[in-house]
């Protein structure tokens, strides 16, 4: 049976999507996520999420195509569509920071999910792509509008027009993913690389994610004006008074959080 199980290490949630033999997305697990995401995010003691596949085949190796052939005879695709985009948008909206543990294939549905992420990590042998094109489709779960805001227009259209798939360190190499590891390390670097986050206060990251995915949809002056206004918000703060007053004292800061 699919589940998502969650797993805490050092303050990180791992959330591990099980759906064998190669873990689709199907509507059923992408609504999994989504309450998974809803409930590490409330978690006073959670500081940052990693989302990985189990076992050592598969990321995320796509949608479940074995729910197309209703879909289609159902005219079923824009909600489908919607369904998935529903959960992919409640992992970006998490105020705490994400990150996508790539520690196998990572096709369609899984690239649009890690794609959601703040951050990914890749093992070595990963492969990632946007196979859709090949069945007369294309990414229907954001592929299109947060790939080419990753790496540029140019550069999602050919991974989506061709639908070949590329290596992790071609994808390191364009910026899709932020590092490349060896073999069976991604979880592990992934909470390795969370931990700093446990330094930091968790209301400022917030505000800040928001100035850059909020940015993004604006003009740059606007997105500059919001920018200011986030400012603020961060300034009226617990954790910016304790910030500068722990810098004026020469002391480490004591975040609640707050």
């Amino acid at each position: 049976m699919a589940e998502v199980r969650v797993q805490v290490q050092d303050q990180v949630a791992v959330l591990v999507l099980d759906n064998p033999p190669v873990n689709v997305l199907s509507r059923d697990m992408a609504n999994r996520l989504r309450r998974a995401v809803d409930e590490a995010a409330s978690r006073e003691d959670i500081v940052a999420l990693v989302v990985t596949g189990a076992g050592d085949r598969a990321f995320v190796a796509g949608a479940d195509i074995k729910e197309f052939p209703r879909v289609m005879a159902e005219d079923g695709a824009e909600d489908l569509a919607l369904d998935l985009d529903a959960s992919l948008d409640a992992l970006a909206a998490c105020p705490k920071p994400t990150i996508a543990a790539l520690n196998g294939v990572t096709l369609g549905g899984g690239l649009e999910l890690a794609l959601a992420c703040d951050f990914r990590i890749a093992e070595v042998q990963v492969q990632l792509g946007f196979p859709e094109v090949k069945l007369g489709l294309f990414p229907g779960a954001g592929g299109t509008q947060r790939l080419p805001r990753l790496i540029g227009a140019s550069r999602a259209k050919e991974l989506i027009f061709c639908g070949e798939p590329i290596s992790a360190e071609e994808a390191h190499r364009m910026g899709l993913v932020n590092r490349v590891v060896e073999t069976g390390q991604a979880v592990q670097a992934a909470v390795g690389f969370a931990q700093v986050f446990r330094a930091r206060s968790l209301a400022s990251l917030a505000l800040a994610k928001r100035a850059i995915d909020e940015g993004l949809e604006m003009t740059l002056a606007d997105g500059i004006r919001n920018e200011a206004h986030l400012f603020g918000e961060v300034f009226r703060t617990r954790d910016a008074a304790e910030g500068v007053q722990a810098f004026l004292e020469k002391r480490a800061p004591r975040f609640t959080h707050r």
